[in-house]
């Protein structure tokens, strides 16, 4: 038999555990993003910004379009990403002493090449292929100030706003 206060303490623990498994587990009513990175190994340029590996470069991806998930998709939304190939902004030029440079011109705009399917928040579900590319984007000062990535980011916000306001 339990004291009153050893029956108050694992009242208290119930009810902890019971609210903690409420705000950690997952809910029908929460948005989500899964994405999945078909064949990275021969994507046109996914591992050659300022030395990243491939894996650091699509984590920053995934991390990114999860973001955009949290932030733009309604309760009860899903959207499931295939990324098909990347190629960033730019181009990497030797400069001497085994280094490379990635120079941005108009001709190396960056290009992601994506399929999706959206679903749930009751509506109905679409879903589609898209060839990304922004032939403007050395005019677009977003990208230049968002850091590493930044004119793959905003090309995948416009994209994602689009996405998710098209339902």
């Amino acid at each position: 038999m339990h004291s009153e206060s050893e029956a108050r303490m694992i009242r208290r623990l119930v009810a902890t555990v019971v609210l903690m498994s409420a705000l950690l587990g997952p809910s029908p009513g929460l948005a989500g993003v899964k994405v999945r990175f078909i064949n990275p190994e021969r994507y046109t340029d996914a591992d050659s910004f300022g030395g990243a590996s491939r894996e650091v470069t699509l984590a920053e991806f995934r991390a990114y379009l999860e973001t955009l998930g949290r932030r733009l998709l309604a309760p009860g939304q899903n959207l499931s990403i295939d990324v098909l190939d990347i190629d960033l902004a730019g181009q990497d030029e030797p400069r001497g002493r085994g280094t490379e440079v990635r120079v941005m011109r108009d001709v190396t705009p960056p290009r992601i090449k994506l399929r999706y399917t959206l679903s749930g928040g009751g509506r109905r579900t679409t879903s589609g292929e898209d060839d990304l590319s922004d032939m403007n984007y050395l005019m677009n000062s977003s990208g230049r100030l968002s850091g590493r990535y930044g004119y793959e980011k905003a090309l995948l916000d416009d994209w994602f706003r689009r996405i998710a306001g098209s339902r």
